[in-house]
């Protein structure tokens, strides 16, 4: 087994970076600020990735994904906001019970434009969390329900198996995917021991998952099969999510947190929350844009208060 290291990559100081992501067709990486309600868009400067913009919300975003028209689909806590390159934004309805101490986190987009969200309970009860697809209408379908945090999203190179973290007790799961209608079936675990809680993942052009290990300092590289085969060491416990970054997609970037850290551990891991970047031999797959829709459940904001 090959083990990484990491370079820090940011000054930015996040309380819970999320979800990073890059962009082929602009050049740029994104990733999202969960408690600090922020997306940021980013480019590589050797090394460093320098924020060139942040758009602000009110409440928590979960993820945040390219969409076709230049703009983003905002996980933004209980229901989704397309935010156009304008800055204009439009809002669905609930997508979950805000009452209910429910909201989304995070989201990935198929290889045909379709969007995957998973939600939580703030209030940490088990089984109350789902995974939803967002249908071309607006409507949300539930894929899997009785989850307990659903996060990490990601597919096969071919399409045709969709992976999901389930980050507590900690399973990374493997189910048959039908590309054409968005189908799911034949779920099974894939990886049960990691040494931490799977958080969010990505897949490489050979169809290993790069699972970001919260409370494990590292990211663990599994085979299709759930062999671990690689690790990137990070010196820091709370590692959140992953993307292959760059022009060749061959540069990983990770994200982490500090949020669940006392005044201790923050003087302990002081790069907590900050961003890394590995090489570790390996091309990551595109990011799918979600394709824009002009449904009548959208619903329009007037800036400049953010939803």
């Amino acid at each position: 087994m090959s083990v990484y290291p990491a370079v820090l990559a940011s000054d930015t100081q996040h309380e819970l970076a999320e979800g990073p992501r890059w962009d082929d067709s602009t050049g740029t990486a994104s990733w999202v600020d969960i408690a600090g309600g922020h997306v940021f868009t980013g480019v590589l400067d050797g090394d460093r990735l320098e924020v060139t913009r942040r758009i602000d919300f009110r409440n928590t975003v979960g993820a945040a994904v390219p969409a076709s028209d230049g703009g983003y689909l905002v996980a933004a806590h209980d229901r989704l906001v397309a935010v156009a390159p304008d800055g204009s934004r439009r809002s669905s309805g609930p997508v979950v019970d805000r009452g209910a101490d429910l909201r989304l986190n995070d989201a990935a987009v198929d290889p045909v434009g379709r969007l995957l969200v998973g939600s939580l309970a703030t209030d940490h009860r088990l089984g109350a969390a789902a995974l939803f697809r967002l249908e071309a209408d607006g409507a949300s379908t539930v894929v899997r329900d009785g989850l307990n945090l659903a996060n990490g999203i990601g597919w096969s190179p071919d399409g045709s198996r969709l992976y999901l973290a389930d980050s507590v007790p900690g399973v990374v799961w493997s189910a048959s995917y039908d590309v054409d209608t968005g189908d799911v079936h034949s779920w099974t675990p894939l990886v049960t021991e990691l040494g931490g809680l799977p958080d969010g993942l990505c897949v490489d052009t050979e169809g290993r998952l790069w699972v970001a290990v919260r409370n494990g300092a590292q990211v663990a590289c599994f085979a299709p099969t759930g062999e671990l085969v690689h690790a990137v060491t990070l010196p820091v416990p709370h590692v959140t999510a992953v993307a292959f970054v760059g022009p060749a997609r061959d540069r990983l970037l990770i994200t982490t947190a500090r949020d669940e850290l006392d005044a201790t551990a923050r003087a302990t891991y002081p790069l907590s929350g900050r961003l890394f970047l590995a090489d570790v031999g390996a091309v990551g797959l595109p990011t799918h844009r979600w394709v824009v829709t002009d449904g009548s459940f959208w619903h329009h904001s007037r800036a400049p208060l953010p939803l």
